[in-house]
């Protein structure tokens, strides 16, 4: 068989193949196995989160926004340059997109009643639908990718990965501190 005519690697197959690179170069296989299992999860949702998303009409930039926006206390307003930080755009192309949103009724900007020359932006009702039914969507599948596992399995993985998000934020402060 050709070189080009030849089987794509499956998922498990790029795993081993990453892990054997990154043993051979020197990581720690324990290490290794672990963060590229998270990584090819990640890249591979992704990619399926990205199809999900054209199928309900949104980019993966405009979902940032809805998700951001969805996650803050209810009935809670954020500036477009709080989005554009927390999502990482410029601020000129996180207006552009707040127009876009806001022509298909997925967000409302209004005046801040504190401060006339800032605009707040809230999720609508229809943004608030289209967030849930992306998540509604997105549970299906991920369901799917976990389901190999038993419930007591996924309790275990979840635990153990909320320790390793807790050891995250110590070593951000750790650094932080070693910075300041």
């Amino acid at each position: 068989m050709s070189p080009s005519k030849s089987r794509r690697k499956s998922v498990r197959q790029e795993y081993e193949a990453e892990v054997a690179a990154y043993v051979e170069a020197g990581g720690n296989e324990q290490v290794q196995r672990v963060i590229t299992a998270v990584q090819g999860l990640t890249r591979k949702l992704s990619q399926w989160y990205a199809v999900s998303l054209s199928e309900v009409g949104l980019t993966s930039g405009e979902w940032s926004v809805l998700s951001n926006l969805a996650l803050q206390p209810r009935d809670t307003a954020v500036t477009p340059s709080h989005l554009a930080e927390a999502v990482a755009v410029a601020p000129s192309s996180m207006t552009h997109r707040l127009d876009k949103m806001a022509e298909r009724g997925l967000i409302e900007r209004s005046p801040d009643p504190t401060n006339r020359t800032r605009v707040l932006v809230t999720l609508t009702t229809t943004g608030w639908e289209t967030f849930r039914q992306v998540i509604r969507e997105s549970d299906l599948l991920e369901s799917d990718v976990l389901a190999r596992l038993t419930g007591p399995q996924r309790e275990q993985l979840a635990t153990l990965l909320e320790k390793a998000i807790a050891g995250l934020d110590d070593l951000s402060s750790t650094r932080d501190q070693a910075a300041g």
